[in-house]
Parts: C-alpha cells; sequence; structure tokens
C-alpha cells in the first residue's frame, strides 16, 4: 500500500510540483495538496481505518480525496470498486479512492488531473487543460443526426458547457436509435448562434469533424449501462476509462 501511495504522491510532486503538507498532529497520516497561487486543495492522503468508509472490516488502507465537479461521473464511478463518497470532505464535490491496488495508478491519476483542474485558477486552467472526452446526445425528433455526415465531414453543434476546442465528443443519438454514431473532433467554439423554441436553447455553437462511425448494434443503451454504468445521457459528459478504451 505505502508504495502505491508514494508513486501518487511522486507523480503530484512531479507533475504539479506540489509537496505534501501535513496539517494536524491528530492525523498525521493526512496530507493536503494545494494550488500555489490560489491555495486550494487539489487532493488529500491519508491512511484510514476502512469501516470509516462503510465497509465490514478495521484493517487500514490508505486513500486518496480528490474533487470532481461532473456529478453524473461521480454517480457512475460511485458504482465502482474503490472509490466511496468523500471521506471528511463535502460528499457531493468530493470523492474518496483507495489506493491499494483496487484501482489502477493510471486511473487515479486521471481523477487527480480532473481534480487539479476543478480546483485551478483560470490561468492556470488554461495552461494544463488537456484534451477531453465527452458524450453528448442528440435526439433525432429534433434533429436528422442520422444523415448529418452523409455529405460533409464537418457540422455545426450546440457547445455544450466545459468543451474546448481539440477535446473528442461521441454522438449518442436517443430513441429509437439508442446507441452512439459518432467519434468527432472539435475544430471550432464559441461560434455566436441564437435560437430558442419550447425545447431548446442555443446560445453558441461548436465545430465538430467527423473521425469515426460506430453500427448502431455496437455501443447501444443497453451496453453503455450494463457495462460502463451509464444509465442516462442527457447532457454533455465525460466517460469511464473502459468506455474510452472500447471506443478507440
Amino acid at each position: 500500500m505505502a508504495s502505491i501511495r508514494a508513486d501518487v504522491e511522486k507523480y503530484i510532486k512531479k507533475k504539479y510540483k506540489a509537496s505534501p503538507e501535513y496539517l494536524w498532529n491528530k492525523y498525521p497520516s493526512f496530507a493536503i495538496f494545494r494550488h500555489e497561487d490560489n491555495r486550494k486543495w487539489f487532493a488529500l492522503t491519508a491512511t484510514i481505518s476502512m469501516d470509516k468508509l462503510g465497509m465490514a472490516s478495521s484493517e487500514e488502507a490508505d486513500v486518496i480525496n480528490v474533487k470532481i465537479d461532473d456529478l453524473m461521473l461521480r454517480d457512475i464511478l460511485l458504482q465502482q470498486p474503490g472509490f466511496f463518497p468523500g471521506y471528511h470532505m463535502n460528499k457531493t464535490s468530493w470523492i474518496t479512492i483507495l489506493i491499494d491496488g483496487t484501482v489502477s495508478l493510471d486511473e487515479i491519476c486521471n481523477m487527480i488531473d480532473a481534480s487539479f483542474l476543478d480546483t485551478a485558477s483560470k490561468k492556470k486552467k488554461d495552461k494544463f487543460r488537456q484534451p477531453k472526452e465527452w458524450l453528448v446526445p442528440a435526439n433525432p425528433k429534433y434533429y436528422d443526426i442520422e444523415h448529418a455526415f452523409d455529405d460533409v465531414d464537418e457540422i455545426g453543434w450546440k457547445q455544450g458547457a466545459g468543451i474546448i476546442k481539440g477535446d473528442t465528443v461521441f454522438m449518442y443519438v436517443g430513441a429509437p436509435v439508442s446507441a452512439i454514431l459518432y467519434k468527432c473532433k472539435v475544430t471550432e467554439v464559441d461560434i455566436p448562434y441564437e435560437y430558442e423554441d419550447k425545447n431548446l436553447k442555443i446560445t453558441a455553437l461548436m465545430k465538430i469533424k467527423l473521425q469515426k462511425r460506430y453500427k448502431p448494434e455496437k455501443f447501444t443503451f443497453d451496453r453503455l449501462k450494463s457495462e460502463y454504468g451509464i444509465y442516462a445521457v442527457r447532457g454533455p459528459r465525460g466517460i469511464p476509462n473502459s468506455l474510452s478504451a472500447a471506443l478507440k
């Protein structure tokens, strides 16, 4: 356990130049990591008893707390082994992860990266923000998305909050298709556009360029639900690493 925690803390120090701070004599294993400029925490490592996480064991384990702003992704993660509501933190915006091998080091590092960005100043976010993958819904009742790329490889689409140029969007087409059909790269954002009706309001567009097509029977809603824990696609959202790998 100690070696995995050491690897996690080494990753934080190397990438973000943040060293552990031990603030409490009563809790000598608790170490916080924070931004140098705005002083906000983005991670906390600790050794705690497993029963503190609601598990039937008093054995100690290393954990890390990270911030998570995507509530839908948070709900998905909490259904997976090794993820828990934030211990001694705001449970709606922080999550606790076992660092005992249950969750891979790569996935833990990805969660640290997301937490760092969620708590960073705007200047720092612009510097560190890496391309992100999104699952974006499309309702065929309002737009013929099934044929949108028949004659062109780039279209305009409603810009989702947080999406920037260089991100990847996977277009999930709603019923009756109920499946992911396209992989696209975001080539332009913040295109002024005003539209509103009883079903839809658009204030800005992004341009997305087709990169890959998927057969309708490949990534169905039933599969997203049973294999990847995705129970709804109501707006742009991040995707779990397991689905990201499968889509590639």
